[in-house]
Order: C-alpha cells, then structure tokens, then sequence
C-alpha cells in the first residue's frame, strides 16, 4: 500500500488565507484557485465556475458558511467561502435569509447557484456534519476533508453520506477533497459521494475515499435514471467495501484513479449504465468491474487498465464481473478534452496529487 506524503497548498491560495482577516468580505479575484480548472462533465451543459467573480468571506464555523450564503443579494449571487477550522454539529446552526435555505446539523447548499467553498490556512474538516447539495446549481467544493458523517446513531448529518447530491443538481465540481468513514452500514456510515434524483455534470477529481462500506453511487434505486455525465479521475479508492462508483442508469468516465482494497465489488455498472474505464490501477482488490447484485444489466468500455492481485468471482444469476479478462461491451464517446496518464504511473501520480492539502 502507498504511503500518502503531504504537500503544501500552492503557494498563491496560502497568500490569500494569509491576507483574509477572519470573517472579513474581501474583493476576489477574477480566478483562483478554487474557481478555474474544472474538469470532465463539469465543464459541459455552460462549464462549472463557482463563485468565481464574487466576494470572498472567511468562515470558522458551519453558521458562518451559512450566513454568508444568506447574506447575498440574491440566491445566485457568486460567492467564495474560504473554511478554515473544524466544523461541527456544535458550531453549525440553521440561518435565514431570503438568499438561502439551510439547516442546522448539516452544510446545506440549497436552491441556490454559483457558490464555492474551499478551505484554506491550516484546512478546513466538516468533522460527522456532511454536505448537502440540493436544487443547486455552479458549485465547486475544493480541499477540504469530511468525515465519519453518520446516518445512524449519533450525531448524525446529510444521511450518512460525506457529500451527498439530489432533486434537480447540475455542474457540480469537487476537487481535492479527502471523504472518509470508519466502517460500514453496520457502524451508522452511508455513501461518500451520492447522486440521485436527477443531479448531471458533476466532476470528482484528485480526491480521497477511503475507510467506507460504501464509496458512492449514481442513482438511489433501479428507477432512479435520470442521473448521469458524471466524470472520476486522478482520485484514491482505498478499503472500500462496494460502490466505487455504484452506476444506476446514465454515463460515466471513470480514468487514471487508483484503486486498494476494494473488498466486496468495484464500479458496479448497472440498470443500463454506461461506464467508459480508461488507464486505471486496480490492486489487491475483488470483481472491480462488472454488473453486481441485480439481473439489470450495465455496459463498459475498457482500455489501458492494470489489474494487480486482483480476484474475479464466478458468474451468476445477480452477478456478472467483467474479468478476469475484461473486455469492452459498449462504446462511450466523451464531448470534452482530456489527458490520460499511463496506468502504470497512476498510483505514483495519485499518491502525489489526490486528497485534502494537496496542490
């Protein structure tokens, strides 16, 4: 297993945390770091920018993300919300505005557009409080950490995912970001990374799930196809049960992400999705591709991926892994640009550049 090594912020975004007084409204500049470079699906249907353009506001607390998201003129007004500290269930209260919508125990991202959040300075972790992204539209999430978000038990927050999409979501971004759990259903954890109910052009890049019973799905049931453009790249899959991504419907791209120790199942394609998996590393893990649990079959198109120590169970009624020796059943074409790194460079790659904390 790779041993993570941290790195520093890039050196622009540590000048602007050092700049911003706590609290403060500052004038942004036209890009930042948190507001260019959105990547797959994310740049389609008008591309994902953010709050690029709008104020910039320093928070501390969960209510202070909350007040500046209601302290716009409008619900659409571009902000960018710097997060520094550790948000909590004790610092995140319920605000009102007539630009906002949110609740306490929970960052709440809803009915709202062009807003990004990103932490800055010594990082920000939304520590068992997830966030919840609903009816919204233009939003980046970047470099912050979430964890242990429970569904049951206590606290609990978004439903037990990490990040959590649903009802209506378009362009969403989130980039170095590290989203992690301490076990499975059985402890109170759910999804790390979750879309449903008609949520499109979302981009996961340079992240970290780990430590999870489940990573992450697209779709909240077989009836639920109304999801999809969903793109994964550059990010870090370890000591994942199943659901790395659960694919119901739609299309994904799925390239140069590192895979360790997915325990149960994989990228599960399923109930007509269409999954195009480009120059993966795949290591000491089990069926990490295929159609598993259901009779409703997905499709895949594969290319350039390494399978290392990786183990293939028996055909059957509910499961249908595409290896050991995976070969494509579909064609995908992709509508943006992009760069492949070769497989075997993924993990080195990864390990250098995915996660919270990492330029």
């Amino acid at each position: 297993m790779k041993r993570r090594v941290a790195r520093r912020l890039q050196a622009a975004l540590a000048t602007l945390a050092l700049a911003a007084a706590t609290g403060a409204v500052l004038s942004a500049p036209e890009a930042t770091a948190a507001t260019a470079g959105a990547t797959g699906y994310a740049t389609q249907n008008g591309g994902t920018t953010g709050g690029a353009g709008g104020q910039t506001v320093r928070a501390t607390t969960g209510t202070a993300i909350h007040a500046a998201l209601c302290g716009r003129a409008t619900s659409s007004t571009p902000i960018i919300i710097e997060v520094e500290g550790t948000i909590n269930h004790g610092n995140t209260s319920q605000v009102s505005g007539g630009s906002c919508s949110t609740a306490a125990g929970v960052i709440e991202l809803k009915q709202i557009s062009n807003v990004t959040i990103i932490g800055v300075g010594s990082g920000a972790v939304f520590d068992q409080l997830g966030i919840h992204i609903r009816a919204a539209s233009n939003i980046v999430v970047q470099n912050v950490t979430v964890r242990n978000v429970k569904k049951s038990g206590s606290p609990t927050s978004n439903g037990g995912d990490a990040i959590g999409m649903e009802s209506d979501v378009r362009n969403v971004w989130v980039d170095h970001v590290t989203l992690e759990a301490s076990g499975g259903e059985s402890e109170g954890f759910d999804g790390l990374f979750d879309m449903k109910d008609n949520t499109q052009y979302v981009t996961l890049s340079y992240s970290v799930l780990r430590n999870s019973g489940r990573g992450g799905l697209v779709g909240s049931s077989e009836s639920d196809l109304s999801n999809g453009f969903i793109t994964y790249h550059h990010n870090l899959y370890e000591n994942i049960d199943s659901r790395a991504p659960l694919l119901r419907g739609g299309t994904a791209h799925i390239y140069n992400n590192h895979y360790v120790s997915l325990n149960e199942s994989g990228i599960n394609s399923r109930a007509g999705a269409h999954a195009k998996v480009d120059n993966n590393y795949f290591e000491d893990s089990k069926d990490v591709l295929g159609t598993f649990y259901t009779d409703a079959a997905g499709y895949w198109q594969v290319s350039g991926n390494i399978f290392d120590n990786v183990t293939w169970s028996s055909p059957g009624t509910d499961n249908n892994p595409a290896g050991p020796n995976p070969q494509s059943n579909t064609t995908v074409s992709i509508p943006y640009a992009y760069t492949l790194d070769a497989a075997s460079c993924v993990p080195s790659v990864v390990s250098r550049t995915a996660g919270a904390g990492k330029g």
